[in-house]
């Protein structure tokens, strides 16, 4: 059995062996595990359907270099109460748990092995919506964070590639219903987004579970 230890908490969460992840190595390094699929088929058109419909979906505008812009595509920040994040000039207090994404916390925690007290949900609304450069490494997240990315929706490409550089390494399609563990270490030497593809016609929805350390105090 594999157990990981929180940071803020003495707890272990016993991952489930028979969850068959499949390792992308990078450097060497299993520093990227996928799981296809999480849901059974049913649920998980179920769960895509309800969650576009019932999250309360915003599209705030980031600072870049100094102007703000809206983002490309609809976010809903959930999680425990104190699992406020920051990013590109912007504050997310959580809302609360919607059911199922409590529902899927805890299968996603059982089968990483690992606990996460928030999720931002991302809303591409057709493939000109997008996700720009960027790497999930902000202090709130600590000196080695674990993300859990789960897709929904229409399949969107994913892309990778070396802090520093700006050329694209790797690209992989997300499927439905595929989920994502991006292990320590990817953050701290690589970079992700989600391109543009005029082709798709269809929604994404994209939820990617963290733990985001309390303030201190």
């Amino acid at each position: 059995m594999v157990a990981t230890r929180l940071w803020s908490e003495r707890i272990h969460y016993m991952a489930d062996e028979s969850a068959e992840f499949e390792p992308i190595e990078l450097d060497g390094r299993p520093l990227i595990r996928r799981l296809h699929p999480l849901l059974p088929a049913d649920r998980a058109d179920d769960y895509c359907r309800r969650l576009c419909a019932e999250l309360p979906w915003s599209q705030p505008a980031v600072e870049v270099y100094g102007r703000h812009y809206p983002v490309p595509r609809l976010q809903s920040w959930h999680g425990d109460p104190e699992a406020e994040y920051r990013y590109s000039g912007l504050t997310l207090t959580p809302e609360p748990w919607h059911p199922l994404l409590a529902d899927l916390r805890a299968r996603i925690e059982g089968v990483c092995g690992t606990r996460f007290n928030s999720v931002l949900a991302n809303l591409y609304r057709d493939g000109r919506d997008c996700m720009g450069w960027h790497a999930d490494d902000e202090p709130e997240l600590g000196p080695e964070p674990r993300v859990a990315s789960l897709s929904l929706g229409a399949e969107r490409d994913f892309a990778l590639r070396r802090k520093g550089d700006t050329r694209m390494a790797f690209q992989w399609p997300l499927a439905h219903n595929e989920l994502w563990l991006m292990e320590p270490g990817l953050q701290h030497h690589w970079q992700h987004s989600l391109p543009r593809r005029k082709r798709v016609q269809r929604a994404r929805l994209n939820l990617t579970f963290r733990w985001v350390q309390p303030p201190p105090g």
